[in-house]
């Protein structure tokens, strides 16, 4: 293994993915060519995604210098390979609606181009004709960002310091929350953006009573809930774990919810933590090379670059891979397990 994939501790953040190739120009001045990096793209150019197009699975991780690699489980790329965030494209369908794109482009050792990827924030469908109407070449770090950040919805009901149950979007910097590991914090930043509910932005729905929550919780797809389990009935070989979201859903008591928009909010503190929403446990923002972007530029230059490092890397040794959760009655057996 590389020196490089050594140094990288985050977790890899994967993203649904088309080869560049599976998006060709149909009418305009790239007539027939493949979707490239922003320097070749041509505006109004109409482009259709082709016939049996896969989407496939891009995982990432990033060096503490703030750049991309790709992950050695990734099933596109090279491992280790370079990755530039090179531009973020929208796209114009018959019907009006829009869909942004993040372009993503590999590079050799030699810092030539290997491969380029086009990542749909929302649906794109074949045989549509959609039109080139954006080329933002500033933003496509801070949607990398955005999906990076684990988010709570408006109307999440989050424990106090007081055992008061409150809104998220009632929650303020300095407000004190209950958190599992330290006691009562205070809220160092609250975060709130307004996106589409589609693609990797569209939020899982935990209904009431799935993991003993007391309401629906809706987070981001890789929000990440603490489980301690009584009985280690999914066999993790371990008491406590991290689940993400996205691999709970089921279709019935845990699904996606796409559609409209989501007010999404995080909240972070002075060091990672978990905290308690609709009664049960769930990880907070952290901090780090993929997050920062979002953060205003003065909570940036108070955090340390190694923000909370140590509380980060012991939460990701209790991650659970999304293999062990490939079973239909998952949730179940969570439920049971945490259950007393």
């Amino acid at each position: 293994m590389s020196n490089d994939l050594q140094q990288t501790s985050l977790p890899a953040q994967r993203l649904p993915v088309y080869r560049a190739d599976r998006l060709r120009v149909t009418d305009g001045a790239n007539l027939g060519d493949a979707l490239s990096f922003a320097d070749e793209l041509v505006p109004d150019d109409i482009y259709e995604l082709r016939y049996l197009s896969d989407i496939q699975g891009l995982s990432i991780e990033v060096r503490e210098s703030g750049q991309f690699i790709i992950s050695p489980e990734s099933s596109l790329g090279t491992p280790g390979a370079g990755l530039h965030a090179d531009s973020v494209l929208t796209f114009m369908a018959p019907t009006g609606e829009t869909v942004e794109t993040l372009l993503l482009v590999e590079v050799d050792t030699d810092g030539h181009v290997a491969d380029i990827y086009a990542a749909p924030l929302a649906p794109l469908y074949v045989k549509t004709p959609y039109s080139l109407v954006g080329i933002d070449r500033e933003s496509a770090r801070l949607r990398m960002a955005q999906m990076a950040c684990v988010s709570f919805s408006s109307g999440t009901h989050i424990t106090m310091a007081s055992g008061e149950q409150r809104a998220i979007e009632d929650l303020k910097a300095g407000d004190l929350v209950l958190t599992r590991d330290d006691g009562p914090q205070p809220i160092r930043w609250v975060g709130h953006s307004t996106v589409r509910a589609l693609g990797e932005f569209a939020p899982i729905v935990i209904t009431a009573g799935t993991l003993n929550n007391a309401d629906d919780l809706i987070v981001s797809p890789d929000h990440r809930l603490f489980i301690y389990q009584r009985h280690d009935h999914i066999g993790a070989g371990r008491s406590e774990l991290l689940v993400r979201a996205r691999h709970l859903v089921n279709g019935n008591t845990v699904f996606v919810q796409e559609g409209g928009y989501v007010d999404y909010f995080q909240l972070l503190f002075d060091t990672h933590q978990i905290i308690f929403a609709e009664g049960i446990s769930a990880e907070t923002m952290q901090a780090d090379t993929r997050t920062r972007p979002v953060l205003p530029q003065e909570i940036n230059q108070e955090l340390p670059n190694a923000h909370d490092a140590a509380a980060s890397q012991a939460h990701q040794a209790i991650e659970v891979t999304e293999t062990l959760l490939k079973r239909p009655n998952v949730v179940d057996l969570l439920r049971r397990a945490s259950s007393k």
